[in-house]
């Protein structure tokens, strides 16, 4: 058997963290002396490893303890989740990334947002529409689209123009967003309005949808160095191409606030 120290040195983890280990019932010793030195057979490494390569994968001490036991058809949809979850956790910080490149440009004198996102007021014509509208979560919005086609296919419309999103909450929120999916059409319908021409504050997107919030934070600064102007509609997605067979970097997305010019202080509205 293998003393802890020899155990420690030759698995690189220390005699603190393997007592820790021990503690909570991952890795026991094979046995404890009267002297309370601890001893592991040779044959343990391998479990250390496990551990140590769950952990490397990011999961907690507490959730590694039950998959040590699992072998490999049962492990993998825990290493599949696992996947999903550190590809979030990098578009995150993917995002907070070009942020913090948009910051350090724009402290440093130069602006980024004028130079990607050139806003322009624009009088969005009148279109006919056909729309869905529910209560969702950010991840659903693909599904919801999926929907939008199923539906406007069963009414015999055909697809005249683009499709959009609009936001109508007043609050923005991942997990339940009351938004309304539209699809531009040809057709008269029951289930087809119009909808009317607005003036909007817009700019161009071009990449990934998890970086439309660049779009968005120039239009607010737009908006706040334009005090003249206010919304007065629901924010909307307006998407070109199809995102299934366009590549990420290559995809076009108007954003759009409809705007009206605010009455003068003093005068009647």
């Amino acid at each position: 058997m293998l003393t802890i120290g020899d155990f420690s040195r030759l698995s690189r983890v220390t005699p603190r963290m393997l007592r820790h280990y021990d503690m909570l019932g991952l890795l026991r010793p094979q046995a404890v002396g009267e002297n309370g030195y601890r001893y592991y057979l040779q044959e343990q490494l391998s479990e250390l490893a496990k551990i140590q390569w769950l952990k490397g994968y990011g999961f907690s001490l507490g959730e590694i303890g039950p998959l040590l036991a699992m072998d490999d058809s049962r492990l993998l949809p825990h290493l599949r989740q696992r996947r999903q979850g550190i590809e979030a956790e990098l578009k995150e910080k993917r995002a907070a990334l070009l942020r913090i490149e948009a910051d350090l440009l724009r402290m440093e004198g130069k602006k980024i947002m004028d130079k990607a996102y050139h806003v322009i007021l624009l009088e969005d014509p009148e279109q006919k529409v056909f729309s869905i509208r529910r209560t969702i979560g950010v991840e659903q919005y693909h599904a919801f689209f999926e929907e939008l086609f199923r539906e406007a296919a069963a009414r015999g419309l055909t697809q005249a123009g683009p499709i959009q999103m609009l936001y109508h909450d007043e609050e923005f929120n991942h997990e339940r967003s009351d938004v309304e999916a539209q699809m531009v059409v040809a057709q008269e319908g029951p289930d087809v309005r119009v909808r009317p021409a607005c003036l909007c504050a817009a700019v161009q997107h071009r990449g990934p949808y998890e970086n439309l919030h660049l779009a968005y934070e120039a239009l607010c600064a737009w908006l706040g160095e334009h005090s003249e102007y206010r919304m007065c509609g629901p924010a909307m997605d307006r998407y070109f191409g199809d995102p299934d067979n366009t590549p990420p970097e290559q995809l076009e997305t108007g954003v759009l606030f409809p705007v009206e010019k605010a009455a003068a202080e003093g005068t009647a509205e």
